[in-house]
């Protein structure tokens, strides 16, 4: 597979999924960074292991129609005979022409166990906030695809973690984002293999 990685911020999970491309524990090739941020984390990883960015957003294309701006998106990936995105804490909606597009091939992952804690403003720190203040005893990562909906594509892969009673959001974050690191690349594995379906 040749995948695409959308991200907007630091890109932990970019550069794990990188890693496990390197390792050879992947054998899909990570093509292409498509960003909406130049100045963000996952820009300087891309540039460490040699992978093109390309940055979409409307402060670039402030007055493309809605289906003009989508395919600038669909032109990229298919220069790049791109056939998976990886979202990768990607801060702005997918447009639907590639959504469309790119039906059952594009992955999320969520830090919380969804069908709780999704929806829009549900991304980084303010899950694990929202999942300290409701009390919770459990909560975790989702991987799932994307779909015309925030958060309600198809659930692939879920891990749970335990909240504990000393727990903030910041350490929530950091535990659930440990294991984001170990079964993105893993779950991107069994696609590979045949092991997941995306079709079914």
């Amino acid at each position: 597979m040749n995948i695409c990685v959308f991200a907007s911020g630091g890109g932990s999970n970019f550069r794990a999924i990188l890693e496990a491309r390197r390792d050879n524990f992947l054998n899909s090739g990570i093509k292409l960074l498509i960003t909406n941020n130049s100045n963000c984390g996952a820009v300087l990883i891309a540039k460490e292991f040699g992978v093109d960015v390309f940055h979409i957003s409307r402060k670039v294309y402030p007055d493309l129609p809605g289906d003009e701006y989508g395919k600038i998106f669909l032109e990229k990936l298919g220069d790049y005979n791109i056939n998976l995105i990886a979202l990768a804490g990607y801060m702005k909606a997918v447009e639907p022409a590639v959504v469309k597009a790119y039906t059952n091939r594009i992955l999320n992952i969520h830090p919380a166990l969804l069908p709780s804690f999704g929806g829009k403003g549900m991304y980084g720190i303010n899950v694990h906030k929202a999942v300290i203040q409701s009390g919770v005893k459990v909560s975790g990562l989702t991987i799932h695809l994307v779909d015309e909906e925030y958060d309600r594509g198809r659930i692939l892969f879920q891990k749970s973690v335990n909240v504990e009673e000393n727990d903030d959001e910041y350490t929530l974050q950091k535990k659930i984002l440990q294991f984001e690191h170990k079964y993105y690349p893993f779950i991107i594995k069994k696609i590979e293999e045949g092991e997941i379906g995306l079709d079914e």
